[in-house]
């Protein structure tokens, strides 16, 4: 197994964490709700790297085609789960800024705004790569913004 699996656990269970505690001390606001499940739609989707790392670096013959065909499987729906993350994380930050004001000297606000820029150009650089050029250069920057997102989260949590 690919050690992103062992990252993305870890992110999760963090996740989940985060949020009960939240919930334990707070009142369960929407702007929470919405950024785990944005959270979640984006995890699904990153999860196909620690699925195709896998595949890569297994020499079991039966194990790659079986990943290979569950990828296949998800495939189609990779872009719209991450468009509706997008939406899903553009509304918890709208939530956000309703409920604290927008101030960027909050570093929790400052880097929700950064990830969400990141996520942003993430999504436009996935439908790009589909619908104008699907060149490898494209690709590399998609799974380099991919990782980016990914260490913006754990940044966006430690805040």
């Amino acid at each position: 197994m690919s050690i992103w699996f062992l990252f993305n656990f870890i992110l999760l269970v963090w996740a989940v964490w985060n949020v009960a505690a939240g919930f334990s001390s707070n009142t369960p606001y929407l702007h929470i709700l919405l950024g785990f499940t944005g959270f979640l739609l984006f995890l699904f989707n990153w999860t196909r790297n620690a699925v195709f790392s896998t595949i890569r670096n297994i020499g079991d013959r039966q194990k790659k085609i079986r990943l290979a065909q569950f990828s296949k499987r998800i495939r189609p729906y990779h872009r719209y789960v991450g468009t509706g993350a997008l939406i899903i994380i553009l509304l918890h930050g709208f939530l956000v800024i309703d409920h604290y004001t927008f101030d960027l000297s909050n570093m929790k606000i400052l880097t929700g705004s950064i990830a969400a820029f990141n996520l942003l150009c993430l999504v436009l650089s996935g439908w790009y790569r589909l619908l104008i050029d699907p060149r490898l250069k494209i690709r590399k920057l998609h799974i380099g913004l991919g990782i980016s997102m990914f260490v913006l989260i754990i940044i966006h949590f430690i805040f």
